[in-house]
């Protein structure tokens, strides 16, 4: 389980942000600088990607992004006025707040990594098709029985060496069994 970031390390980020990057839509900054004075509040702000699966969210952008300027989630709703978001704050400072931050190489950047928590409405599957995942268990699978059969295959040889005729037919029988089970297995797509 991921440890929570402390109220000190968002604010100290927050600060740090403000001062480095100016943000698309100057309600924005409001905010920023509204949670900064409330601890209260900043202790149920979550900072997270993939703030549009989460039931409470805001998206900011700098101006150094390409994405959206703002974005205020709340349950099915989406809007971009900043001002009807900063009031829903103020009134619910007790629900979590999941704020996703836009800016020139925020992956790389390790002051905002250190303040970024998993997103817990991130459906399993979304970064992963079905595809890819069958693909996957495909791999794997052939990996598993290409590591079996090629034991069994030194195995036998090592029988083989030594004489022991007993241990080269129960090998044997294994790698007949292991390739018959392998027989029934879907092929992996060629590319």
């Amino acid at each position: 389980m991921q440890t929570p970031v402390s109220v000190n390390d968002k604010k100290s980020f927050i600060k740090w942000f403000l001062n480095h990057y100016q943000l698309k839509k100057r309600e924005s900054v409001w905010i920023l600088n509204y949670l900064i004075n409330h601890d209260d509040i900043l202790t149920n702000v979550h900072f997270i990607r993939g703030a549009r699966f989460c039931p409470r969210a805001i998206i900011m952008s700098s101006h150094c992004s390409n994405e959206v300027p703002f974005r205020f989630y709340k349950s099915q709703l989406v809007t971009t006025d900043a001002e009807k978001s900063f009031h829903d704050i103020r009134l619910n400072q007790q629900e979590p707040l999941f704020i996703q931050l836009n800016f020139r190489n925020s992956n790389q950047n390790a002051l905002y990594v250190a303040v970024l928590e998993d997103n817990p409405f991130v459906p399993e599957d979304y970064f992963i098709t079905k595809k890819d995942q069958e693909l996957a268990k495909q791999l794997l699978d052939k990996t598993v029985y290409d590591y079996r059969r090629s034991m069994l295959q030194k195995e036998i040889d090592q029988a083989l060496d030594e004489k022991d005729q007993q241990k080269f037919a129960e090998l044997v029988q294994k790698l007949h069994n292991l390739e018959s089970a392998n027989k029934n297995q879907p092929k992996l797509l060629k590319q």
